[in-house]
């Protein structure tokens, strides 16, 4: 395309020490900005390629993580190899990991010891805990880190503690990961000064608890779990329809709630009633002010409740499976080359002037260009 405007990492190398999620989400990130990504992964292969099938035969977290990078496989035990990482290092960028702890300061490659050689270089280090602490030597997985930071304890439904359905802390933490490297990276350009940073899948679901944890703190009682509602904004939930479709809605101002009732429920009366005037009134009174649009809503089909409120302004969401997902006539796709053919995921987040990065790379796919590169 002319007049293409350069990626914005175009020109940058990222050697990445990567495996499972976090870290190849957040080099996933990089690459699709421009960055050439070297992954390194052990001699059998980042463990995430074994996850499933799920990718037209390939590993879902994996087609959907790496696209866009170059794969070789290096013994870091073995003095050649390790060499070759040195050398590849020695021109990096930026150096991303996430190893288990302390394994990369044993191979001679902690984020100390590399930026006393190049305190240009951007180091990150991902981990479940962090580098210091009780805990930091502990193994940690998402789930685990999901039910340690009490996230489990408010999702779910009222009778029953939930995960959340996607690999929250993973996922957080690549992205978390990305924009403190983004960061690192813009004052490295300016100053040539790197950074180390260090991201841990504990920290990022902590400060994503703030709100809980700042009611049990100070009001002396955390949210509990809600299901489909909202713990402190009424009404902020699903509801059936009369054609057994699941509507949620989301009241967020009193003005809102008034307009709701005339508009939609057909209840004057609500709009002007001094226990349902305010949202702690609502919250307080939450059965009754459930009952009243569970009451409203069941005697009108889908269709008409949403066209009610699109007109009245009320922001609202149909309860989707991962059916409805694939079918959604907002989900934007690209297409990913495997081995196989192609995999159709869903487009990156993030609308820029940029393209996607491409295809996932099979083991050692680039190895021999790459020993060749940075050969002795």
């Amino acid at each position: 395309m002319q007049n293409q405007p350069p990626k914005p990492l175009a020109g940058l190398l990222v050697v990445s020490l990567e495996q499972a999620v976090a870290a190849p989400m957040a080099t996933l990130r990089l690459a699709e900005a421009g960055a050439r990504v070297i992954k390194v992964e052990r001699p059998e292969g980042d463990f995430a390629r074994g996850y499933d099938r799920a990718a037209n035969g390939e590993a879902s977290y994996f087609v959907w993580l790496n696209q866009g990078k170059e794969s070789v496989a290096l013994d870091l035990k073995a003095p050649g190899d390790r060499a070759i990482m040195r050398r590849m290092l020695a021109r990096a960028d930026v150096f991303v990991q996430n190893l288990a702890h302390g394994a990369a300061a044993r191979l001679g490659l902690g984020a100390a010891e590399l930026r006393e050689k190049d305190p240009r270089l951007v180091c990150c280090d991902i981990s479940g805990f962090g580098p210091d602490g009780p805990y930091a030597a502990r193994k940690a997985y998402d789930l685990l880190i999901q039910a340690e930071s009490g996230v489990v304890e408010v999702s779910g439904g009222p009778g029953e503690r939930g995960r959340v359905g996607v690999s929250l802390a993973d996922i957080g933490a690549g992205l978390t990961a990305f924009g403190a490297i983004s960061a690192a990276l813009v004052r490295q350009a300016r100053s040539g000064i790197g950074a180390h940073v260090a991201v841990s899948l504990f920290d990022v679901l902590a400060e994503w608890m703030t709100v809980p944890l700042l009611h049990h703190d100070y009001l002396g009682k955390a949210p509990g779990r809600a299901g489909l509602s909202h713990p402190s904004i009424a009404p902020y939930g699903a509801f059936a329809t009369g054609d057994g479709r699941l509507l949620l809605i989301s009241v967020q101002s009193d003005r809102e709630w008034r307009a709701l009732a005339r508009e939609v429920l057909g209840r004057p009366d609500l709009a002007e009633a001094p226990d349902f005037a305010t949202n702690n009134e609502r919250v307080a009174g939450r059965a009754e002010t459930d009952a009243a649009v569970a009451e409203a809503f069941a005697t009108q089909p889908a269709a008409a409740l949403k066209a009610a409120l699109d007109a009245a302004r009320i922001a609202w969401g149909e309860v989707n499976d991962v059916a409805g997902l694939s079918a959604h006539p907002h989900l934007r796709r690209v297409a990913a080359a495997i081995a196989g053919g192609e995999v159709r995921l869903p487009a990156s987040s993030a609308r820029a002037d940029w393209a996607g990065p491409g295809a996932a790379p099979a083991l050692d796919s680039h190895g021999a260009m790459i020993r060749a590169e940075f050969g002795p």
